[in-house]
């Protein structure tokens, strides 16, 4: 029998009071058991997926259903995710700082889980069991409320996460999922004043704007990507080349994809060609879909495509698009960068010290790179086991997220009687 929102909500809150005791041994056994679980049930998870595949079709663009569709190999990636959060050290205790006063009293700040964490995200089934191992590891109940073009199998891993949790004598309400995927569970969720203590957005423009915008409890603000690859006159064009291919279609419907090249101007002439080569000639010899480009003047001369607008530039594609803009040099292309980019992840290919330290300190991104792809923004690239999201913001996290960031910090206070004259 399917709960309302306010009842996962009251059982959310009680859970987390009992997953905030719960030791390391314990934690770590049970999200083994969950990864296990998850690959020795894929066949539940693949067939729940196959029912959301077929009705997104016509419905998402094939780069969006690349996002939601799942395999083997992408099951047994959620399970090794899982194992890797186990295998990190547990944040929940640590003592960040400790200090006796000049009255005797002990001060300990310690860290602490959040408590219960609300999870909005769109069609990557994935994040289900991301979402869940982080926050369960990190000590707090979460409510995964995915989007309905994945429900089904976000609905199955949740599931089987749950049933893992009962086999270990657990509370399975540790991890919920709501069965309402309307705008008005997601709403109840952005509003739950006293039973959500942060929420998190993860999806495109619009789904993290109406959190941001309506949400009555803490969120955290998770971002778009317009990434950019800003390729210096002091470029190893070979490098810079490889480096632009695998930021834009190594996977472009996720986050970290480059949307946008900024090419200087002494090295356009020579670069552009190699890069129109690449993206578009090598890869429709080779069966793959090409990169559209979308050029300001100088640019579309040299690789053909559209004339871009300025809306192209504020544009997260999500797709074999690519806006692309001359610049004369990397004082433009920080002005640039900071009009246009969303502060996710920016990078520069140059062979120049000084100019790759100029950009990285003018840059405001959570994630600034020299000589390499912004694919890397990634909490399994990052040491963190997997992510629960990408901040843009700059209070309490930025970048990917993981266990640290996932918690809080209270002082302890121990005396031997002091009262406050």
């Amino acid at each position: 029998m399917s709960k309302t929102m306010q009842e996962i909500l009251k059982s959310a809150k009680a859970a987390a009071v009992k997953l905030a005791l719960l030791s390391t041994a314990e934690k770590n056994t049970a999200l083994l058991k969950m990864a296990d679980a998850l690959e020795s049930q894929a066949s539940v998870i693949l067939q729940a997926n196959a029912r959301d595949v077929m009705l997104a079709k016509g419905v998402l663009s094939d780069v969006m259903i690349d996002r939601l569709r799942l395999s083997e190999s992408r099951i047994a990636a959620m399970a090794k995710g899982i194992r890797d959060v186990a295998a990190l050290p547990d944040p929940v205790g640590n003592v960040l700082e400790k200090t006796t006063l000049a009255n005797g009293l002990q001060v300990t700040k310690t860290r602490v889980p959040l408590g219960v964490i609300g999870i909005i995200y769109e069609s990557r089934p994935n994040v289900t069991s991301d979402a869940g191992s982080l926050c369960f590891k990190s000590g707090n109940a979460c409510i995964l409320r995915g989007g309905k073009d994945a429900y089904q199998s976000s609905k199955a891993i949740v599931d089987i996460l749950r049933s893992a949790l009962q086999a270990q004598g657990l509370d399975e309400n540790f991890i919920q999922i709501p069965d309402d995927v309307s705008r008005q569970s997601a709403t109840e969720l952005m509003t739950a004043v006293g039973y959500v203590d942060a929420l998190i957005p993860r999806g495109g423009a619009g789904l993290i704007r109406a959190c941001v915008e309506n949400a009555k409890v803490p969120c955290i603000q998770t971002g778009t990507g317009i990434c950019h690859v800003y390729v210096d006159e002091a470029a190893d064009l070979e490098k810079a080349l490889n480096i632009l291919d695998n930021a834009k279609t190594s996977r472009p419907s996720v986050c970290n994809a480059a949307e946008v090249c900024l090419v200087h101007e002494a090295i356009a002439d020579q670069f552009l060609p190699l890069v129109k080569a690449r993206l578009q000639t090598e890869r429709k010899a080779a069966g793959l879909p090409i990169v559209e480009f979308r050029s300001d003047e100088r640019a579309r001369k040299l690789l053909g495509g559209k004339q871009a607008s300025e809306a192209d530039f504020d544009t997260e594609f999500l797709d074999y698009v690519l806006a692309v803009k001359t610049v004369g040099g990397v004082e433009e292309a920080i002005g640039h960068i900071a009009e246009h980019s969303t502060k996710h992840s920016d990078c520069i290919v140059s062979e120049n010290a000084e100019t790759a330290e100029r950009f990285t300190r003018a840059v405001d991104s959570a994630a600034v790179y020299v000589n390499a792809s912004t694919r890397f923004t990634d909490g399994g690239e990052f040491g963190k086991g997997c992510e629960i999201g990408i901040s843009t913001q700059k209070l309490h996290a930025r970048g990917p997220m993981g266990l640290e960031e996932l918690c809080s910090y209270k002082y302890i206070v121990k005396g031997t009687g002091q009262v406050r004259v």
